[in-house]
């Protein structure tokens, strides 16, 4: 992985439409991010909003940003696919966590997972090694999948994985020597790397046939294009074992610790529940456990209602209540615009922001580059867009709140002019500094020199220009209620 404040160009291995959307750019740092369509008309929760865009992007703003409610940048990484970035809780503290690697056209990737302090100092690095076959032939340091970074409350990680499996899907109106994607996903010691538990859902083809997935063959199960019957996008750790999202099954799979199958729901039959209300989903993403007893549970998702192929109507956000003593499940909430109706066809999450039910709900729609917050009741308080429909891409998106002080020194850049200099100053990643003191020190050397202004921070980058400069040098600090919490280089000009 590249150092979080250099950059490294990537390949981007999906597929979307060329975008003329907007990017930002700065004097003190070579980022180009797209810029934030923002829309506020209500009250929103605390936080940032952490995204991943990929796509019709510029190179230097493919990365994992964090913007702030007004649309500013507040971070960005190395110029990389990403996704699952987000703020989790590891030992007590938060951390930040992100998927990246490569992302194949088939809809899963390989990669690796990184966490960092509250300095961006990255303190562990996931890996899952393997005799894993891949579908483009390549070997990889790691085959952790790009749809699951989950921390559980035992501080181990969920990740995801896919494997090609040649198997007999005659029974699907394939061949008996086709290929297959086995969903696989495994618990990580986070410090060791070391497997804890693993499941394979192919090793229960009995009580998930293949005959239930709504992912037609068609000309797949080849080796370079295998058939992607189950493709699971979601493991929450449960009071019991785990709950398993299967996205091509409409489904969501409830496991004991030894990874049989409790029960499971299905978004068009109900499973093994009888359903009451709006319950109804299909091509699922994000499905979350919330709530539990041993009487029941609340499950939020992102229901796409949509892939690439068929429709079944506009994405929403649910919530539903399943009973596990009468074994019914009852629809309590199902979320989206009225005014702005969205047929997201892959990716999308759905974040409570809170304890309780009422909270107000983050959601990011996947394939299309919008994310909206909806209040307790159901209203859109917040949206915001960061790329044209169908361009730009970001897997997940989420609100969390964040307070980080980088361990690299602020950025300053510094442009002659003919009566003095124009300087710009920014610190990627500090979330908590107000304002900027400008010295000017004696020489590249000096530990300190005079201050000779001050400024109010603006946004990510902060411009002040300056007359009748006492040196050909320039340094900045960044302050918190008047306390200095970093200082860049010296910058002659």
């Amino acid at each position: 992985m590249a150092p979080l404040w250099s950059s490294a160009s990537v390949v981007l291995s999906l597929s979307l439409g060329a975008a003329a959307w907007p990017y930002s750019t700065y004097s003190s740092m070579g980022f180009q991010p797209p810029q934030l369509e923002v829309n506020q008309t209500g009250t929103t929760a605390d936080g940032l909003l952490f995204l991943g865009p990929r796509g019709g992007v510029q190179p230097a703003g493919q990365a994992a940003l964090i913007y702030d409610n007004a649309g500013n940048l507040v971070y960005e990484g190395p110029e990389e696919v990403t996704a699952n970035f987000m703020v989790q809780q590891l030992n007590g503290s938060d951390v930040i966590t992100f998927w990246a690697g490569d992302m194949l056209d088939l809809g899963f990737g390989y990669g690796t997972v990184h966490i960092l302090d509250n300095t961006y100092q990255e303190i562990h690095t996931v890996t899952l090694t393997g005799d894993f076959v891949t579908a483009d032939g390549q070997t990889r340091e790691s085959y952790i999948d790009l749809h699951e970074s989950h921390i559980t409350p035992q501080n181990t990680l969920l990740v995801t994985a896919y494997n090609v499996t040649q198997h007999d899907l005659t029974s699907v109106g394939g061949n008996s020597t086709d290929y297959m994607l086995d969903s696989h996903f495994y618990e990580i010691d986070i410090s060791t790397n070391e497997i804890l538990n693993s499941w394979s859902a192919l090793d229960h083809e009995d009580q998930i046939p293949l005959t239930t997935s709504h992912q037609k063959i068609g000309v797949s199960g080849t080796s370079e294009n295998p058939w992607d019957a189950y493709h699971i996008n979601a493991i929450t750790a449960t009071n019991h074992g785990y709950l398993v999202s299967l996205r091509h099954m409409w489904s969501g799979f409830y496991l004991d610790h030894n990874g049989t199958i409790i029960w499971h729901i299905s978004g068009d039959t109900g499973g093994d529940f009888a359903p009451s209300g709006n319950t109804n989903f299909s091509w699922q993403h994000d499905m979350r456990v919330h709530n539990e007893t041993d009487d029941g549970l609340i499950l939020n998702l992102f229901n796409n209602a949509n892939t690439g192929s068929d429709s079944e109507g506009d994405t929403t956000g649910l919530s539903l209540s399943i009973n596990l003593q009468d074994k019914t499940v009852t629809g309590l909430k199902s979320l989206s615009d009225p005014n702005d109706p969205i047929k997201s066809v892959s990716q999308g999450s759905y974040q409570l922001l809170g304890a309780d039910e009422d909270a107000n709900v983050f959601m990011d729609y996947g394939s299309i580059s919008k994310v909206k917050e909806y209040d307790g009741n159901g209203n859109i308080v917040f949206t915001a867009q960061f790329g044209d429909d169908n361009a730009v891409a970001s897997y997940r998106g989420y609100r969390c709140q964040w307070s980080a002080v980088p361990f690299w020194k602020p950025s300053l850049y510094v442009n002659r002019t003919s009566d003095g200099a124009s300087v710009y100053m920014s610190w990627n990643g500090a979330t908590d500094y107000d304002s900027w003191n400008i010295y000017a020190p004696s020489s590249v050397n000096s530990t300190a020199g005079p201050q000779i202004g001050n400024a109010t921070r603006t946004g990510f980058e902060t411009r002040v220009d300056l007359t009748d400069l006492p040196t050909n040098y320039i340094q900045v600090s960044a302050l918190q209620d008047g306390n200095i919490l970093g200082s860049s280089e010296v910058v002659p000009f």
